[in-house]
Formats: C-alpha cells, sequence, structure tokens
C-alpha cells in the first residue's frame, strides 16, 4: 500500500499541515524539521502528488512543446537545449511531434490545455488556425508567426540568407539555385528567400527557385533536385535554407558525377551538431540554437508570471557563417 502524507508526519513526529507546507515550500519551516520530513520521505518511499500540488499551487510546472518533428536535426537539437533549460529551472516537458499536420496539432493543443500546462513553445506553421490563446495561456512561437500577439524568437533570418548569397556570388558563381520549402508559409525564415531574390536582383541576376513541397520527405527532396539538375544543367551554386536540403542536394550531385566544390558549391542553414559531424564539409549559416531555446523560455516564464514588458514580439538572434569546403 503507497505511503500517504499521514504516514510521512507520523514518522517525522510533525503534523500533516507541516509535511504540506514542506512539500508546497509555504511559510517558514526550519531546516531540521525540513531535514525530517525529507528523511522520512525515503525512508517510506514516498512521493507527492503532483495533481494534488498543481491544484495547491495553481501551478502545474509543465511546459508544453508543440514541434513539426524531432527528427529533423534542428527541431532535434532545440528540444534537447529546451528541455535541458525547463529541467534546471524545474520545469517538466510535454513533447508534441505535429509534422504540421492540422488535427494532430488541435488534439495535441486540447491534451496540454487538459494537463494544465503553464506554457507552450510552439513551432509548427499553422497561424491562425488554432487561438493559442483562447485560455489565456502563455505562448512561444519559434520561427513562426501564429498571430499579431504571439512573441517570436528566431535567428536574423535575412542576414543569414544574405550571407549564404553573398559568399556563392563572391566565389564566382554565375547561376545560383534556391532550394528552400513552399513559399506561400509566412514565417521569418521565410527571410532567407527574400534576403537570396533581394541579392540577385541588386547583382542584375534571376532569382532561380526550387520548391520542396513535403520538406520531411526524402522523396520528395529527391524528386524536386532531380528536376533542378534535369532544368538547369549549368548550376553552379546553390543555397539551400536548411542542411537537410543541402546534403540531400550534395548527395544527387555526386551521384551525377558533379564534384563539390569544383563544378557547384553549396551553402547550407542550420549548423546543428549532426549536420557538422555527418557533413563536416558542409559550409552553413550556423543558427544560434542553444541561445534561441533559452530566449523562448525566458520570455515564455516572463509570460507565465504575468511580467511580459519588456521583450518586443519578435527577437532575432544573430547567425555566423560555419565554413567548409563546399563553398
Amino acid at each position: 500500500m503507497k505511503p500517504k502524507i499521514e504516514d510521512v508526519a507520523k514518522l517525522a513526529g510533525v503534523s500533516p499541515t507541516t509535511v504540506s507546507r514542506v512539500l508546497n515550500n509555504r511559510g517558514y519551516i526550519s531546516n531540521e524539521t525540513r531535514d525530517k520530513v525529507q528523511k522520512a520521505m525515503n525512508e517510506l518511499n514516498y512521493f507527492p502528488n503532483d495533481v494534488a500540488r498543481t491544484l495547491f499551487n495553481k501551478r502545474s510546472n509543465l511546459i508544453g512543446l508543440i514541434l513539426p518533428t524531432t527528427s529533423n536535426p534542428f527541431f532535434g537539437e532545440l528540444t534537447f537545449h529546451l528541455e535541458n533549460i525547463c529541467a534546471s529551472l524545474g520545469y517538466k516537458v510535454l513533447l508534441c511531434n505535429s509534422l504540421n499536420q492540422i488535427d494532430k496539432e488541435e488534439k495535441y493543443l486540447e491534451m496540454l490545455l487538459r494537463n494544465q500546462v503553464d506554457g507552450i513553445i510552439v513551432g509548427t506553421h499553422n497561424r491562425g488556425i488554432l487561438d493559442y490563446h483562447k485560455q489565456g495561456l502563455a505562448v512561444v512561437a519559434i520561427d513562426r508567426y501564429l498571430s499579431e500577439t504571439i512573441p517570436v524568437v528566431s535567428s536574423d533570418n535575412y542576414e543569414g540568407g544574405k550571407m549564404a548569397t553573398d559568399l556563392l556570388i563572391e566565389d564566382g558563381c554565375k547561376c545560383i539555385a534556391l532550394i528552400d520549402g513552399v513559399g506561400e508559409l509566412e514565417t521569418p525564415a521565410r527571410l532567407r528567400r527574400k534576403a537570396y531574390v533581394d541579392l540577385m536582383e541588386e547583382y542584375g541576376r534571376a532569382p532561380i527557385i526550387y520548391e520542396i513541397p513535403e520538406v520531411f520527405d526524402k522523396k520528395s527532396q529527391q524528386d524536386v533536385i532531380s528536376r533542378l539538375f534535369h532544368e538547369c544543367p549549368e548550376v553552379d551554386g546553390v543555397f539551400a535554407t536548411n542542411d537537410i536540403f543541402a546534403a540531400s542536394f550534395i548527395n544527387e550531385a555526386t551521384s551525377r558525377g558533379k564534384n563539390v566544390p569544383g563544378d557547384v558549391k553549396v551553402v547550407g542553414y542550420d549548423g546543428t551538431e549532426t549536420a557538422q559531424i555527418l557533413l563536416p564539409q558542409l559550409t552553413t549559416i550556423k543558427q544560434p540554437i542553444e541561445l534561441i531555446a533559452k530566449t523562448a523560455i525566458d520570455i515564455l516564464l516572463k509570460e507565465i508570471e504575468r511580467e511580459f514588458t519588456d521583450f518586443p514580439l519578435e527577437t532575432r538572434l544573430p547567425v555566423k557563417l560555419s565554413k567548409g569546403t563546399s563553398a
């Protein structure tokens, strides 16, 4: 039979109310009393009821994460930092992989609300489809616009796109293509494309854009990249808006007997540890992933405490060029 708070109180020689005050950190409790209660809990293998503590404190100490997929290296690394930082602050994380599917996102949001999470960090695309503020919930978006009132944290996507395109132009590339996701999505990441287009037009060149409709699908990537080679065989420079696209392009180029960077130069975007280990030759724009996670949590906690007054609605963090041999 599981021990109860009364059993802890009896063994510690204190009242059940005192045990409750220790568990919920309420009121003055001497260190001696705290030690007695903790020792009794350890002896009885007693664990406090988190549901009851939630009702008492009006806090669940739960943070919900709704992300497209942690199988993507960027979101996987982001999740690692988010969970690690939350744990250090006493928060547990409920992780939801939505695959950018509206129905899954709706179900996950309902589940998080049922679990009375204190806040949600969102990295999915569905702007305006879900009203994340309908419960007065604290919400922060990462690299996504969800509404006019939800704060967004991202890297400086425009500067990153400019750095990548500039590098290819300076390297002497004459036919530079962009590999990106579908352009109708309004996200901060779309500024990578805007920077590419702006620079190409500034240099009097026509932008060459290839869109991958299913960004997490390997076959969709291969089909679009094959079409790029077929329609644009003279391509000698590629800016891929994430490292997965860049890796897919390099694999296809190699299978066609193309030399990277001799025949075609490639620049990616993200700079995750996974990409750096598996594709160390890739030149990429490195996002400050840990800082993105920390900033998002800082803002979320301010929202939870109703202290969100000194943060801008959009935070753009600096990127840097990670130089490999692919460009």
